[in-house]
């Protein structure tokens, strides 16, 4: 690995923060200080705890970085269907998201996984 933009991790995180900026566009005004800076904060903490870890030195705090990533991912999680059930999205956008979450948080704990068994 060269730099953490490599990671396929960061790079899906990074487009899960574009498709929530995007989404969170729509949401209505009053949100603005709730649920729609939560959910951003909660989606850039993925992609910038990775690339932080990726810079701190050792395999050890790679990992704790990577899973402060996945306990955003959770945060986020729980935001998206809250978000869904007020109405805020629909179905498929929530389906949508949640397939790339998923999806990010499994790698992430694949990738925890494998740094943890290097020497």
């Amino acid at each position: 690995m060269s730099t953490y933009k490599d990671l396929k991790v960061w790079s899906l995180s990074y487009q899960l923060v574009l498709v929530i900026y995007k989404m969170t566009n729509k949401f209505p005004r009053d949100e603005i200080y709730g649920l729609t800076s939560q959910i951003r904060r909660a989606s850039i903490s993925i992609p910038s705890n990775i690339a932080e870890g990726s810079k701190r030195g050792s395999k050890k705090d790679f990992c704790n970085f990577l899973r402060i990533a996945q306990g955003s991912g959770a945060e986020l999680e729980t935001q998206v269907l809250l978000v869904k059930d007020l109405g805020y999205i629909t179905e498929k956008e929530y389906n949508e998201l949640m397939f790339l979450l998923d999806s990010i948080m499994k790698m992430l704990t694949v990738f925890i996984k494998k740094l943890s068994t290097i020497n």
